[in-house]
């Protein structure tokens, strides 16, 4: 994942999750662990994505997270639907005022 955010401005990583979390500007963008990732792309923006196979919402104390995905293994090992979720996920994240 890390090769595919390569370049981009603004980017900042660091340990969360479990794993090796994103952050674009102060905002959340993504995370990945040995099980899949998680990426943000907004409430309503994501219909498309949870239509696709190993795509789940994300799911905190019991409570969906309404914007954010959970990508299995197969999804996240997938390397163009990685680079399309990572994309939109970059597209909303853009779209917030940095922190």
């Amino acid at each position: 994942m890390a090769s595919d955010l390569a370049g981009v401005d603004g980017l900042t990583g660091k340990a969360m999750f479990g794993g090796r979390a994103w952050l674009l500007h102060g905002n959340l963008l993504c995370g990945a662990r040995a099980d899949g990732m998680l990426v943000r792309l907004g409430p309503g923006r994501d219909g498309w994505a949870l239509a696709l196979p190993a795509v789940a919402p994300m799911i905190s104390r019991g409570r969906q997270m309404n914007g954010w995905l959970r990508a299995g293994p197969e999804a996240y090992g997938d390397d163009a639907l990685r680079r399309r979720l990572i994309e939109a996920a970059l597209a909303f994240v853009r779209s917030l005022p940095p922190k």
